[in-house]
């Protein structure tokens, strides 16, 4: 493997490490001020718990559905659930360092700083999941082309992936096409460049014989 290839994997690794471990800390501290939160709300000490698991939970889960239906008309929905699970986690916690914050600090001072954790934990979940998801396209399609001032012939250039992944690729975006997809989105899913997808429709629509496309059309 070429070494800018490993010092790439290296950095996407080390900033997913990153933005998980930052994530686990946001998680951490927005959960104990709203179970303390619940507690002194009335919630049962033994179920407390379950109430910023379901509260922070669902920001996890709905920046995760967001970024799986990027370019699709279903992902109002789980824009809808990220932005009440953010809001409703930031006002708890600005609530709960209000209520336990020490008498001479402001209010204002104090829910600020409690406000910090769950927008954290909702840029770092989506960080997270944005890198896990282009590390995974990367290696999908990856495409390794020689360095076209010391290519002689046209043999010394390796594409990949094969006509057979181009033509699942054509095939893949007529599917997504189908799911209201645009085309956009679709060269974004595929790891080709938006001209691309749009040749592709062009010529199914006049019923032109398909061709390999060269390593410039593949490449995003």
């Amino acid at each position: 493997m070429p070494a800018s290839a490993r010092g790439g994997r290296l950095a996407v690794g080390t900033a997913i490490a990153g933005t998980v471990l930052i994530a686990a800390f946001a998680f951490w501290l927005s959960f104990t001020a709203l179970s303390d939160l619940a507690r002194r709300s009335g919630v049962d000490a033994g179920q407390a718990w379950a109430w910023p698991l379901i509260v922070d939970g669902l920001i996890v889960v709905a920046t995760v559905a967001v970024v799986a239906l990027d370019g699709q008309r279903a992902a109002w929905y789980p824009w809808l659930l990220l932005m009440a699970g953010t809001s409703v986690s930031v006002t708890a916690n600005a609530l709960h360092a209000v209520v336990a914050a020490d008498a001479d600090v402001p209010d204002v001072l104090a829910a600020c700083v409690a406000a910090v954790p769950p927008l954290v934990l909702l840029a770092s979940t989506h960080l997270t999941v944005v890198l896990v998801r282009a590390h995974r396209a990367g290696r999908a399609d990856a495409v390794t082309v020689k360095d076209a001032g010391e290519a002689t012939t046209a043999e010394e250039v390796l594409v990949t992936p094969a006509v057979p992944e181009a033509a699942g690729r054509r095939a893949m975006a007529a599917r997504l096409r189908v799911q209201g997809w645009s085309n956009k989105a679709i060269a974004r899913e595929l790891g080709v460049v938006p001209s691309t997808v749009g040749r592709w429709f062009a010529k199914a629509a006049l019923g032109a014989p398909d061709r390999q496309e060269s390593p410039k059309e593949l490449a995003a």
